[in-house]
């Protein structure tokens, strides 16, 4: 069990960071609109967890990401930006379906998907993630790859050798019912599992979409009462809630200019997971993921020039 008072003693790995899942196209539109109704879009580089990746990576730590792209030009695109940003692209399978997409267009709240699903799901349990595995500090996924059996399955398989491994587990559980299949019980699955992680991240909308309508407090003691053991509530403008099932802290939120919102919680968790990583306490690396989300909401596009850690740490005086 963990305190959010703790420092978390890492055993020595090469990878800090692993993320599996979604590496996709965002189309982003040019204007704000709530009802999508935009004529233009721009293509910008997507998916959680890849964006987790570059951020911490150019924050500092060690990181890689396992996901699959297609064949096609909108995959070169992909694999060419995570190239760019000097990330190790091995873990990146190539598929004969088409590259995944969401369009989003660009909110002051939390935009509203439109998803178009191809080689995201045709992740692979191969040699070289089980090795990756062993050898990370921490694995991350979100609830895009749970959504299909494909890559359900290799997160499952995950999950197990990551708890056999001693590497820890953070999950997102952004659960959308359109990435479900109409037949399974999206929502019951991801209760099911959520015992299995160390931190969890739900935003108020992630919560409401599993639990229904209540207030923050009672929503992180329905994930603990699941068997999470460091709950984090996003609550936008209004800052953050944590919880080891003990002890609750709130944090105000640190941004002060909000361009665009897509990529804010990608942000957030790249702050919390580099400050674990640095040897700072749970608590100071919620104060850190909130300095990163607030950095972050000031581009558009879920990928943002993020400083090095000791930078933002400076810049936010956290």
């Amino acid at each position: 069990m963990f305190n959010i008072n703790d420092v978390i003693d890492f055993k020595q790995k090469d990878f800090d960071l692993l993320t599996i899942g979604e590496l996709l196209i965002d189309m982003i539109s040019t204007n704000f609109d709530d009802n999508t109704n935009c004529n233009t879009y721009t293509r910008h580089f997507g998916g959680s967890p890849s964006n987790i990746a570059i951020n911490t990576k150019k924050m500092g730590i060690n990181s890689i990401t396992a996901s699959c792209v297609g064949n096609d030009g909108l995959g070169d695109f992909l694999v060419e930006k995570l190239n760019s940003e000097g990330m190790d692209t091995s873990l990146v399978e190539r598929s004969k379906y088409p590259t995944s997409m969401v369009v989003v267009t660009r909110s002051k709240g939390t935009p509203i998907p439109i998803f178009y699903r191809g080689a995201d799901y045709k992740i692979s349990f191969t040699k070289g993630l089980e090795d990756t595995i062993k050898n990370s500090k921490i694995v991350h996924f979100s609830s895009w790859p749970i959504s299909k059996k494909e890559s359900r399955t290799t997160i499952e398989k995950a999950i197990e050798l990551a708890k056999q491994s001693k590497t820890l587990i953070g999950f997102d559980p952004n659960y959308h019912k359109d990435l479900w299949d109409e037949n399974e019980d999206g929502k019951g699955y991801i209760k099911s599992i959520i015992k299995h992680v160390d931190f969890i991240k739900p935003s108020e909308d992630d919560a409401e979409r599993l639990f229904g309508n209540d207030i923050p407090e009672n929503q992180i003691r329905k994930f603990l009462d699941l068997g999470a053991k460091i709950v984090v509530m996003t609550l936008g403008k209004d800052g953050v809630l944590v919880s080891d099932g003990v002890n609750l802290k709130k944090f105000n939120t640190l941004a002060t200019e909000v361009q665009d919102t897509t990529g804010a919680g990608d942000a957030f968790w790249s702050g919390f997971y580099t400050a674990l990583i640095k040897e700072r306490t749970i608590l100071d690396a919620v104060k850190v993921g909130l300095a990163a989300s607030a950095f972050k909401l000031k581009y558009i596009g879920a990928i943002s020039p993020m400083p090095i850690y000791e930078e933002l740490i400076k810049q936010f005086n956290v």
